[in-house]
């Protein structure tokens, strides 16, 4: 099983400091935890925070050959404000090195011979010049995930259908799900707009995230809905990022959408126990590993 992820990583910067971030590395760190192996495809800038993500990363054995260094433009960062009920509030930075992915032969060769998905989002497709990088990666014989993510303003209705007509998996939250709904004119409760969605884009699996609430899963005849509360929230950060991950690991197990929306769940809920979007002990990924491997 192979898992490539294009898109930002950065630095998600709290009022107490600084933190890894970025829902593309997020998402494909998770992977590489739970599965042990997975490629990303990036740029950091040629700076103090660029040089400390590749030193960290090199440190702890992430492997950072498709991410590139950019001589141009600043590593990503993100002001985040964590409202009262622990969501957060993000102000991004422009023009940031993972706006300017460029590919080489080699990471092309990397989508086409070596990953079985492939993820990417929509923020780091706000600039030309990564959103024809990942276009270029599309129509290849693997299969599509996205998490639209659709930030602000930094999508439009075009990326969202063309995500759409790739994509075998598509996850979003009932915000944007809001959002699409009005760009594509579409009526009706939260159940038939996503048969709608499914039916016409011919999707594999659609999933709508709903906060506390949990998660609605629909694989074109059957609806899931289930939650799984955290014993404790300190923050929502990158909970939808853990939930992206083992829905594409299911999703490629082959699991049935229960499993794969109660655990996906579980884990959402477990890393809003945790500081940040990536944690940093080791043990919250162990049942998870656990199921992997009891299936493998």
């Amino acid at each position: 099983m192979k898992i490539t992820s294009i898109g930002e990583i950065l630095y998600d910067v709290y009022p107490d400091g600084k933190r890894l971030g970025g829902a593309p590395f997020n998402f494909i760190y998770h992977v590489w935890k739970i599965l042990g192996n997975g490629n990303f495809i990036s740029s950091v800038g040629n700076d103090e925070n660029g040089n400390e993500i590749i030193n960290h990363l090199t440190y702890i054995g992430f492997k950072t050959n498709y991410i590139f260094i950019d001589g141009n433009h600043p590593t990503g960062t993100v002001q985040v404000k964590l409202l009262d009920d622990k969501t957060p509030k993000f102000t991004i930075s422009p023009e940031c090195s993972y706006d300017y992915i460029e590919l080489n032969k080699r990471t092309i060769e990397l989508v086409e011979n070596e990953t079985d998905l492939l993820y990417f989002g929509t923020l780091s497709q706000r600039s030309e010049t990564t959103r024809n990088s990942i276009r270029t990666l599309f129509h290849k014989k693997i299969k599509y995930f996205s998490d639209l993510n659709l930030r602000h303003d930094f999508f439009s209705k075009e990326m969202i259908e063309e995500a759409l007509n790739v994509c075998n998996v598509i996850k979003i939250n009932h915000h944007e799900l809001e959002k699409i709904k009005s760009h594509f004119q579409l009526t009706g409760d939260i159940h038939s707009v996503m048969e709608i969605i499914v039916d016409k884009f011919k999707l594999d699996l659609l999933c709508v995230t709903l906060g506390s609430d949990g998660a609605i899963l629909f694989n074109g005849k059957t609806f899931d809905k289930q939650k799984s509360t955290p014993a404790k929230v300190i923050d929502t950060v990158g909970a939808g990022d853990a939930y992206a991950t083992i829905l594409s690991i299911g999703y490629l197990k082959n699991w049935d959408i229960k499993k794969i929306n109660r655990l996906a769940n579980q884990f959402a809920a477990d890393i809003c126990g945790v500081e940040g979007a990536v944690p940093i002990n080791n043990n919250i990924y162990d049942k998870y590993i656990r199921e992997f491997n009891d299936d493998s």
